[in-house]
């Protein structure tokens, strides 16, 4: 079993002031390391409109890599604009996840559209910065990453990867949806795709986590960390219906695997739950895995996932 030391909550959005487009929320963390400092991207929202809307972006904070409590600054306008009308990223782009590509950062993103239905759908998006990763441009308008015959709606929650000069992209794909009291639920399942260019992707096609809580078990988040002897995965995993409670919300979930499409969940393993009291005393969810000068860390976010921001913790021994 892995031990993660809980390190605390180290970023609340509902402290930053002067940014109208960053209220609230803290959603998806990933990272981004420079000589002095640990840079995190995260998706945030403004107020909800007159009909309780929202729009969610995504922006970037900076901690001291000597002192992951401290932060040096945040940023002061959305790393991506939103789509024009009608495209598939016109109403949000959440999650975000970025890695280098020599000088270049690359991104990719849920782009959120809103239908009728059902309150949304999603595809993926690519984005690039030749600035340091502080702003990106567009691929195009619209998504890289799409709908298929088996996989209908909602892609999302990309984790990018590169390994061996091959570009891994960890995602989620919808499988149906589900009402619950009148209110549409999504249910999705964790999927990969490869890209040698990082444009075109060819899809692995088979939900690579097996459920274990019921066929209605939703799963987001797939991050995978490559160790010594094989890979890791933490994920997060919902029941369908009435989630948003301490019962059957998000906890964090397990996995490891040799290649990446054959893998062996283990939750039990996964060392990281609910605190006793507090703001992740409802729910853990939205993992990320990094190293750093030697350690082993977990970025993760809290109750109403991600609305008074993300935690940290640094794992106890090693994951192999």
């Amino acid at each position: 079993m892995h031990r993660w030391h809980k390190l605390g909550r180290i970023f609340d959005p509902q402290d930053v002031r002067g940014r109208a487009w960053l209220k609230e929320f803290a959603q998806a963390p990933a990272t981004l390391l420079f000589d002095d400092r640990l840079r995190v991207y995260f998706s945030c929202r403004p107020p909800a409109d007159a009909d309780g809307q929202y729009a969610s972006r995504s922006a970037w904070v900076d901690l001291d890599r000597r002192d992951l409590t401290r932060v040096l600054g945040v940023a002061g306008q959305p790393i991506l604009p939103l789509g024009e009308l009608g495209c598939f990223d016109e109403f949000g782009t959440y999650p975000v996840t970025v890695a280098r590509d020599g000088a270049r950062i690359v991104a990719y993103y849920a782009g959120w559209t809103r239908c009728q239905s059902v309150p949304f759908n999603t595809a993926i998006g690519m984005a690039w910065s030749d600035d340091g990763g502080d702003h990106f441009v567009k691929a195009g308008p619209g998504p890289v990453l799409g709908y298929s015959p088996d996989e209908p709606f909602v892609i999302s929650g990309p984790k990018l990867r590169r390994w061996d000069g091959i570009w891994h992209l960890f995602y989620i794909a919808g499988r149906k949806w589900l009402l619950d009291d009148g209110r549409p639920e999504p249910i999705y399942r964790i999927r990969m795709a490869t890209s040698t260019d990082g444009i075109t992707w060819a899809k692995a096609g088979r939900d690579l986590i097996p459920a274990c809580r019921g066929e209605n078990e939703a799963q987001a988040s797939p991050d995978v960390f490559r160790g010594r002897k094989r890979f890791h995965m933490f994920f997060c995993h919902r029941h369908g219906t009435d989630y948003r409670n301490h019962a059957r919300g998000y906890r964090i979930g397990y996995a490891h695997s040799t290649d990446l499409l054959n893998w062996t969940r283990d939750d039990a393993c996964a060392g990281l739950d609910v605190s006793a009291e507090g703001w992740d005393s409802e729910m853990v969810s939205y993992p990320h895995v990094f190293e750093l000068d030697g350690n082993i860390y977990m970025l993760y976010l809290g109750n109403q996932v991600g609305r008074w921001g993300f935690g940290l913790a640094r794992l106890d021994g090693e994951l192999d």
